[in-house]
């Protein structure tokens, strides 16, 4: 039985990794902030074969509970074969009308808890011999995007530090594996901060129409599975990702353009 463990999990990508990997039999930590939602996708993986499925609740802003957290998400399985480090918050705002405030709170959920939760497992896989640590970031990791200063540089820190760990821990077994979506529906805009750290509470019209969170979910499953060092999820969004590698002057132009709602 494959153990893991998916932050993030009560929505969007994570809640349709998390159906994916009950449905082939493995075991589950499941965490996000709220424990309502959770048990409610909870319900539906054991429902769909899970071996286990343990709920714990968190809110990953909060840097002194994570060591803690860890420990319990690797006790609850016996230990984790597998870490989906998933949760993440984005944002609405202009850098004039994006606070420090708002800033270091998007760094706290998308950046500083995905470190300090590895870097809590990594003495533990390296000693068992290895395991993988997959990482959600943004194709707004790979380019600057309008009215995402925050949310984009979160997502460009994650690359920073996850492909370091991948170098200086590949020959004691760990495999990183960097997920990087482009749109794909789920709720995210719902919760992004807009204006004074309020809720954007609008599905945008680029979120809507993006690739469903199921077949997402497959194509990150495989990927971890295979132990690619990125996989992209998205659909014609994702040639930026090239434009911006190839043609950086082209892909600057573009971004000015991007409908960012």
């Amino acid at each position: 039985m494959q153990r893991v463990w998916i932050t993030g999990a009560s929505s969007g990508i994570g809640a349709a990794c998390a159906l994916r990997y009950a449905a082939e039999g493995a075991g589950l930590v499941l965490t996000a902030s709220s424990a309502q939602r959770l048990e409610g996708v909870a319900e539906r993986c054991r429902r769909a074969g899970a071996g286990k499925v343990v709920v714990l609740a968190c809110d990953l802003r909060r840097s002194e509970a994570l060591e803690a957290l860890s420990d319990q998400a690797w006790a609850a399985l016996g230990g984790l074969d597998i870490v989906l480090l998933n949760a993440g918050i984005s944002q609405r705002t202009n850098v004039e009308d994006t606070s420090m405030e708002m800033v270091r709170e998007i760094m706290e959920i998308n950046y500083f808890a995905p470190v300090a939760l590895a870097k809590a497992l990594l003495p533990r896989m390296v000693e068992r011999g290895g395991g993988k640590i997959a990482v959600t970031t943004s194709i707004a990791g790979r380019f600057g995007f309008p009215l995402r200063s925050g949310y984009s540089s979160s997502k460009f820190a994650l690359y920073g530090f996850f492909e370091t760990l991948q170098a200086e821990y590949y020959d004691k077994g760990i495999r990183v594996t960097m997920v990087c979506p482009g749109r794909v529906k789920t709720d995210i805009s719902l919760r992004a901060l807009d204006k004074g750290g309020k809720p954007h509470g609008t599905m945008d019209p680029g979120q809507d129409g993006g690739m469903d969170a199921d077949t997402a979910a497959r194509i990150i499953l495989r990927a971890i599975r295979k132990g690619c060092p990125e996989v992209l999820v998205g659909r014609k969004e994702l040639l930026m990702v090239w434009i911006k590698r190839f043609f950086p002057g082209l892909c600057a132009r573009l971004a000015r353009k991007i409908k960012p709602m």
